[in-house]
């Protein structure tokens, strides 16, 4: 009987792992949303993206107050207020609702008096009200385990007015045929610019991120190397975890165009009666 070895695995190293061992002592480690982190993350949001203008055109739907969880330095919750809507932005991290706040600071004070910030887990909190739209973005749902998700939908069960909307956006690979790893140069609103790695093999239950300044100084000082590895969940999973909870999809939206590498779906969602 002859049997077959198995392929040996990959070891190579990939662009973003070479670009560290570039930097050798220099790289001073970080996630995307601690210390560190928070502000290159913050620098590189966009308020202008299918995304976010979908997000908003949903809740134009309906008036109310809005609940935003994973707010983080505020993406949606700013647009959000500067539409003169009531805000809760509930994140777990300090540091990004740090820079919430300080945005909230420069802002006029008609928007600062009508957003509440929350240091919360999205997966169990107790605000004690209801909103009739809540707002998750992508790839913060991947940031949480099957138990958390359970957790998060009972806690916006918990939170949505009678017939209000969960919004949330699911996060897939478009491009099957397309490579493991890219690596693109981005500028932030700032103008500094980045070099931005992704590793997502087709069919991968998490991909690796790492964000890192693209222009470092000559000398040694320390350079900030972000790198965070979140899980992939796919839509159809989503779905059978939403329908469990208690959630009806009544809107499938697809953010993107076909074959980008990154496939964006807005649900819209309400509570199962």
């Amino acid at each position: 009987m002859t049997t077959t070895a198995p392929a040996p695995a990959d070891t190579t190293p990939t662009l973003a792992a070479r670009r560290i061992a570039a930097l050798g002592d220099r790289a001073r480690h970080c996630g995307l949303y601690d210390r560190l982190g928070a502000p290159l993350y913050q620098d590189l949001a966009t308020y202008d993206d299918p995304e976010t203008r979908a997000l908003l055109s949903g809740v134009r739907s309906a008036p109310g107050p809005v609940l935003d969880l994973a707010a983080g330095a505020g993406r949606f919750t700013l647009p959000l207020l500067a539409g003169g809507r009531e805000v809760t932005a509930l994140d777990l991290s300090a540091d990004m609702l740090d820079l919430l706040r300080a945005e909230l600071d420069r802002a006029p004070a008609s928007m600062r008096s009508r957003c509440t910030v929350v240091q919360g887990d999205m997966s169990a909190f107790a605000l004690g009200r209801r909103f009739p739209h809540i707002l998750l973005g992508t790839t913060s749902l991947s940031l949480l385990d099957a138990e958390g998700r359970a957790g998060l939908y009972r806690s916006v069960l918990d939170h949505l007015a009678d017939g209000g909307r969960f919004r949330l956006t699911a996060l897939e690979r478009g491009d099957d045929d397309g490579p493991d790893e890219t690596a693109v140069r981005v500028t932030g609103a700032g103008g500094t610019a980045y070099e931005l790695y992704e590793h997502w093999p087709a069919g991968a239950a998490s991909r690796s991120v790492t964000l890192l300044p693209a222009d470092p100084p000559a000398d040694d000082s320390p350079v900030t190397v972000c790198t965070d590895r979140v899980a992939v969940i796919g839509l159809d999973v989503l779905e059978a975890e939403l329908a469990a909870a208690g959630l009806t999809v009544l809107t499938r939206e697809l953010l993107t165009p076909p074959g980008e590498r990154h496939r964006v779906t807005l649900l819209t969602t309400e509570a199962t009666r």
